[in-house]
């Protein structure tokens, strides 16, 4: 048979973008289907606009600290409109290479909905039927609202960004990452935060200590942690504002409440079932080891099998599928020891093994070793805060098989050292490096 197009792309994200580009360089004729911007969720509403709002978030306790360096500051205000219009400004910017990073590799770009119509065809929103040798599936993931009375009063990730005015206060339902973020951003900039969840811990999959750390830290800044929290509803009160109704866990006045309980691949309509495409319970497309669905010409990459759902892992699957189906190189995704992090405040970051897990897994022969010390950068400013890192090792040759952190700067320190994991180097290696003093990091060496 010949077809209109030799690989057709469903979501111009992180994963479809690399995976566009990778097929066109080994010389597939390639088109691209977005129904809303280039760039998916992390470069247009996710991670990278999340980034800026983090690092603009950081002034607050600088700026109040600036005169022990010796600053004098005076009167500092904060302009929510000015920042979001920058932010949204760099995502154009961003948006517009990866649009050109498309256009370079000669993709078609097909700005509207489509849907898979059958193994090999897929039908665009203008009623338009193209047939394509492959077809990738890469729409990612959509954040989950509950299924409770008033739930429609409530907001997103997707809408945060977009706020005209910040609220003055705030409840973030939710317990991941996207929780924990927003919770110390809104608080930096002066929004009176409430986190609930219906769990009795935060950041479930991160090592316990480390998350019992930050949930001290959290509190003391003074942002209210609420857990065993089952919120039953939400109603507009006559004066505009919502009431968060917990049942017998009490009731939250706020000004805004954001949905923060998780992302579920966004199948829903996308035509797969008649296609005959198999999808898991949570509407996550099952793929094989090389991203293949059942139907032998369809593929999914990134957040849509709910696999990993990180920007990086996307990436990776996308230019491996790439290889593997284009360019005569199988390739698969290894996803044991995928460094993560929280940008909260302070920012924590693991990889490989926590502490429980090492445990069950290895037993008795699981060493911790730790450093709990004070940022020198916190000293000189009067900040209390302290950091921790952490150590997991297994077998008589203490093979470092998890590093946890948490303090400033955790996740680009992690970056590095998260190679000594993935390499199974052994607590002697790190004993053996000389320290790079003064610094933070100098700590994974000095353990103990």
């Amino acid at each position: 048979m010949t077809f209109d197009f030799d690989l057709f792309i469903i979501g111009a994200g992180s994963g479809g973008v690399r995976a566009a580009r990778v097929a066109a360089q080994h010389g597939a004729k390639v088109a691209v289907a977005e129904e809303y911007r280039v760039g998916g969720t992390c470069v247009i509403r996710g991670c990278v606009p999340k980034k800026m709002l983090v690092y603009g978030a950081h002034f607050a306790e600088d700026l109040h600290e600036a005169a022990r360096f010796g600053w004098d500051i005076g009167s500092a205000e904060f302009n929510w409109p000015r920042l979001r219009d920058i932010v949204q400004d760099d995502v154009a910017r961003l948006e517009g290479l990866y649009t050109q990073t498309l256009n370079n590799n000669h993709a078609t770009i097909f700005a509207e909905r489509a849907i898979v119509a059958g193994p090999n065809v897929v039908r665009l929103a203008s009623g338009q039927e193209i047939s394509a040798r492959y077809i990738l599936i890469a729409v990612g993931a959509w954040p989950a609202i509950p299924d409770v009375p008033g739930a429609e009063l409530g907001i997103t990730s997707n809408e945060i960004f977009h706020l005209d005015a910040l609220p003055k206060r705030a409840v973030i339902a939710g317990a991941g990452y996207i929780a924990n973020e927003f919770a110390g951003i809104l608080h930096a900039f002066g929004v009176d935060v409430t986190v609930v969840t219906r769990g009795d811990r935060m950041l479930r999959g991160y090592d316990t200590e480390i998350v019992d750390r930050l949930v001290g830290m959290t509190t003391a800044k003074g942002i209210d942690l609420r857990f065993n929290y089952p919120l039953k509803s939400v109603t507009r009160q006559a004066d505009g504002s919502l009431l968060v109704d917990g049942g017998d866990a009490g009731q939250i006045e706020t000004d805004l409440l954001l949905w923060a309980i998780g992302r579920t691949p966004k199948t829903p309509g996308l035509g797969l079932e008649a296609a005959g495409v198999a999808l898991d319970a949570d509407g996550a497309v099952i793929v094989d080891g090389h991203s293949c669905t059942n139907v032998p010409s369809i593929y999914a990459v990134g957040d849509v099998t709910n696999r990993v759902q990180l920007t990086p892992v996307a990436i990776r699957e996308g230019h491996a599928f790439a290889d593997t189906v284009f360019g005569n190189a199988p390739r698969t995704v290894d996803y044991q020891s995928i460094p993560t992090a929280v940008f909260s405040s302070p920012p924590l970051a693991g990889v490989g093994l926590t502490e429980d897990e090492a445990r069950a897994q290895y037993g008795d022969s699981v060493k911790i070793f730790r450093s709990d010390f004070r940022p020198m950068k916190n000293v000189v400013s009067g900040r209390m805060e302290r950091g921790l890192y952490k150590m997991v090792t297994a077998g008589a040759d203490e093979r470092v098989v998890g590093l946890h952190l948490i303090g400033p700067d955790s996740a680009e320190i992690l970056q590095a050292a998260a190679i000594a994991v993935k390499a199974g180097l052994t607590k002697q290696a790190f004993d053996d490096t000389v320290a790079l003093h003064p610094s933070m990091a100098e700590e994974l060496v000095l353990l103990k």
